[in-house]
């Protein structure tokens, strides 16, 4: 019967290897639950490692790519004031320095194409386009929304010389560049979300209303992050680009190609003498750094995803350990009898751990295979995973070897981890044990230090907790808070087996009317309570980490309220895709409408403030007090406006300032004044850093950061439809109401919580695992009761009765403490949170966490039902030793 191929392998050769194989073969279907939960948890652990691999090879690739058509870099120096000149005139409708960042020159174009160290130069445009579908909706997915300049040849829009070279980093698919004002190319998979062929008419803005323009070609590119990462990218002829997005003359970047034989250190020297206010990057040194930010977000996701994992495997020790435990009980004859015919006690010991490793491989294994098809589950999802956007996760599915090899060894530790304690129960089973009759359970003590130790770890995580919501950042409180919750969950878990008694004598009125079946389960559950605390542990920790991560996230939504929605007194509010400047046609369009009543401009500025520069925001003193709803801690909004100004709490906090201190700055235009604080208020999605009356600051611009809207009609889809119209379907302007501003502020906390609540739910489908496991050892172990209880009366309807209610009991117990638990976990990390995010707020969204213990015990019943349909078919007369 068990002489396999595989044992007759080398390492079967072994007697303890053999007969921990014959074991594990015996009672494969007691371990076949426990291996299933391993399995579960090496699989997810294999899925996010070849996913983030191959995220992150593929950002790397792409990071390669974009530089692969050069050698050098070059870029203006952002510390030099390079305003317009001659070869770089202003542009017609913005000042040449207010809004646009530093570009390049043609002069400087044609100096350094005329350097002998220089092959080729692609003169490259850049900046912030939209682009919208036939529909209104934009077309990308979230990620980076970019137009360009299609370079042929290194050619500028006012001369210099041409080739019939083409852009080497794009591949045209279908048409043809874009050639002149009207004319746009687009990036094939923009053209596929929005359903774009060669000859459409598209929507795109750059800083304020829509135009119209027609697709002249689609192409493909891997050296652009915006057309790899679910962003869109528009490509224009380099006169057209210039006039969006630098002006006239202007460039971002000369991307420059050595000459042959020239080494690119001593092309990189030349460039610098040559164009004096710039600074020079070697491609491969860029290329450096790309990958190394790029390593270090997926780092950071392979953190997370990792830390939800690792819960399900840290459940699954719960399942091993209570497996085992049953196991070595029921097998007390047998291994006395190992004892009696000369076993040490090492040897015993040994033959459990050779059983537990041979189960982990296996299941390991198994895992490892699945693992594969979950990364190709999560690349879906990449989208609510980034934190800058959607992750490039094309091309083919990365798999290194630790990302194949670590599970499997992860898998193999947490079993043999898990089984040490079983193990060392078996070695104390005494040669005399092999004269009993039948099995017994192993003695359960050791209360007074499993107390001690349980307290002492609680109240240690307690003291770690409160020292972590006074820390001054949340970084620094982060660390401590996990080892606080861990400590905390460690402790009530070595506590569990002395609370179950307890929470059932709680229980007793409500089982003495619930039935003889239900007072049978509580008994047993009682009788045993390390087995039932081990079968309710995992359901602690995934009930608490739900119920805490559901608090936090309430009181995270509630923040976004406060800081935008409960903000805004005007209807609308008015801004850019990217964040950037408005144009100051969109003030003009919107004011001429007449939809609108009123309209008044955010604009950013800049104060210095003890030599150091500070960030400020100017708007009009009417508009604090008519238009937004700040949150003062101190003084008072009434008296902003002319040098009376308004800084937020961190900044207060920083510089020592209160209602009616002086601060000495100097203007945007040189001028030094003694602004005067009126108020303190709390920085929110609108507003923050130090607000200045506009009437007070130089005109140095007509563009806006934001508009505040006030409309003469009720605001609804009608309005915001006409509004949307007035600025000619703009794809790059947002019109927000504070609801909208709400919502989009809570959507990226909404989305990972989603993920992060599939990910914990693996680790309470292995809970569930393990209360059908140890429900259907237990079953086998209490063979004899069950069949004497049927003899004397209880029926198959009863028996089944039994085996459920206990499944309820331990579900009961395990969602109840776990929800507690968690509701602490919450507040603890609420605690920290609220010190440092303004609006938030303690909230217990009741209606939700009432449903976990609801669900847990309704995931319970099915779970039930395997093991209470096998006790109810047990043979009365074998079980009780007659037949």
């Amino acid at each position: 019967m068990f002489r396999t191929p595989m044992l007759r392998t080398p390492v079967f050769r072994s007697p303890l290897i053999r007969t921990a194989w014959r074991n594990v073969r015996a009672h494969r279907s007691r371990m076949a639950l426990t291996a299933l939960a391993v399995a579960v948890g090496v699989a997810f652990v294999t899925g996010i490692l070849l996913f983030t691999a191959t995220v992150s090879d593929a950002l790397v690739g792409s990071s390669r790519q974009a530089f692969a058509h050069t050698d050098l870099v070059v870029r203006p120096d952002g510390r030099t004031s390079r305003t317009a000149t001659a070869d770089r005139p202003p542009s017609a409708d913005r000042p040449p320095s207010a809004d646009r960042p530093p570009s390049l020159t043609t002069a400087e174009l044609l100096r350094v194409r005329g350097l002998p160290e220089t092959g080729r130069v692609l003169a490259v445009v850049s900046g912030f386009t939209a682009l919208g579908c036939p529909d209104g909706r934009p077309a990308g997915r979230g990620g980076p929304t970019r137009g360009g300049n299609y370079a042929a040849g290194g050619t500028v829009a006012d001369g210099g010389a041409a080739n019939d070279a083409g852009d080497p980093r794009f591949t045209f698919t279908d048409g043809r560049p874009p050639a002149g004002n009207g004319e746009i190319a687009v990036d094939g998979a923009g053209a596929a979300r929005c359903g774009y062929h060669v000859g459409d008419s598209a929507r795109i803005s750059v800083d304020g209303p829509g135009l119209t323009a027609r697709i002249s070609g689609v192409f493909t590119t891997r050296a652009e992050p915006a057309a790899t990462t679910g962003g869109s990218l528009v490509l224009f002829d380099t006169a057209t680009a210039q006039g969006h997005l630098t002006g006239p003359g202007g460039f971002n970047e000369f991307h420059v190609k050595a000459a042959p034989g020239v080494p690119v250190e001593r092309l990189r020297q030349a460039a610098e003498r040559a164009l004096p206010g710039t600074v020079a990057f070697t491609a491969a040194s860029l290329a450096r750094d790309q990958e190394l930010a790029a390593r270090t977000q997926v780092a950071s996701l392979r953190s997370t995803l990792l830390s939800f994992a690792a819960v399900a495997l840290f459940v699954s020790c719960f399942l091993i350990t209570n497996t085992f435990g049953m196991l070595v009980a029921q097998r007390t004859r047998e291994t006395g009898l190992l004892r009696a015919v000369g076993a040490s006690r090492r040897q015993v010991a040994r033959l459990v751990l050779a059983e537990a490793s041979l189960l982990g491989i296996l299941a390991s294994l198994a895992g490892t295979t699945a693992g594969i098809g979950v990364a190709e589950l999560l690349r879906p999802v990449a989208g609510d995973l980034g934190k800058s956007g959607p992750l490039p996760t094309g091309g083919p599915l990365s798999l290194p070897a630790y990302a194949l090899l670590l599970p499997l060894l992860a898998g193999v530790s947490t079993t043999l981890v898990a089984a040490w304690l079983p193990a060392r129960r078996a070695a104390r089973i005494a040669p005399l044990a092999a004269l009993r009759t039948a099995d017994a359970p192993v003695r359960e003590g050791g209360g007074r230090l499993r107390a001690a130790v349980g307290l002492l770890l609680s109240g240690g995580g307690a003291a770690c907790l409160w020292a972590a919501t006074n820390a001054e950042r949340i970084a620094d409180g982060a660390p401590v808070t996990a080892l606080g919750a861990v400590l905390v969950a460690s402790g009530l878990l070595t506590l569990l087996p002395m609370l179950v008694g307890p929470a059932l004598a709680l229980a007793h009125p409500l089982l003495a009317r619930a039935g003889v079946s239900a007072r049978l389960a509580a008994r047993n559950s009682a009788r045993t309570p390390r087995r039932t605390a081990a079968a309710a542990a995992a359901l602690v920790v995934g009930t608490s980490l739900v119920t805490a991560l559901t608090m936090v996230a309430a009181g995270g939504l509630a923040a976004a309220d406060a800081q935008s929605a409960d903000v805004l007194k005007a209807d609308y509010v008015v801004s850019m895709q990217d964040l950037g400047p408005l144009s100051a046609e969109v003030e003009q369009r919107l004011a001429a409408g007449p939809e609108v009543a009123a309209t008044a401009a955010i604009r950013e500025t800049r104060l210095t403030i003890d030599q150091s520069p500070q960030s400020a925001l100017a708007l009009p003193a009417e508009a604090v007090r008519e238009k937004l709803r700040l949150r003062l801690t101190s003084g008072s909004a009434d008296a902003f406006g002319d040098l009376r100004v308004l800084v937020t709490t961190d900044e207060a906090r920083a510089h020592g300032w209160t209602t009616g201190s002086p601060i000495d700055a100097r203007l945007p235009d040189g001028r030094s004044v003694r602004l005067t604080v009126t108020g303190v208020y709390e920085s929110n999605a609108l507003l923050t850093g130090i607000l200045v009356d506009t009437a007070a600051l130089p005109a140095t611009t007509d563009s806006a950061d934001k508009l505040l809207l006030t409309t003469r009609d009720r605001p609804g889809p009608a309005l915001r439809l006409a509004l949307t119209r007035a600025l000619g379907d703009s794809p790059a302007l947002r019109v927000d109401s504070g609801e909208d501003l709400a919502r989009a502020a809570a959507q990226g906390t909404t989305r990972m919580l989603n993920v992060l609540y599939a990910l914990l739910a693996l680790s309470v489908a292995v809970a569930l695992l393990g209360i059908v496991n140890t429900l259907a050892l237990s079953v086998v172990e209490r063979r004899r009761e069950i069949g004497m209880l049927r003899a004397i009366g209880l029926t198959r309807a009863g028996v089944r009765a039994m085996v459920r209610d206990e499944a309820l009991l331990i579900a009961v117990l395990g969602s109840l403490l776990g929800t507690a638990l968690g509701l602490f976990l919450g507040w603890a990390g609420g605690e920290l949170i609220a010190r440092h995010l303004p609006g938030y707020h303690h909230s217990v969204p009741v209606p939700r966490l009432a449903a976990l213990p609801a669900l847990a015990v309704l995931a319970a019943l099915p779970a039930a039902l395997w093991p209470a349909r096998r006790a109810a078919r047990t043979r009365v007369l074998s079980a009780i030793g007659i037949d």
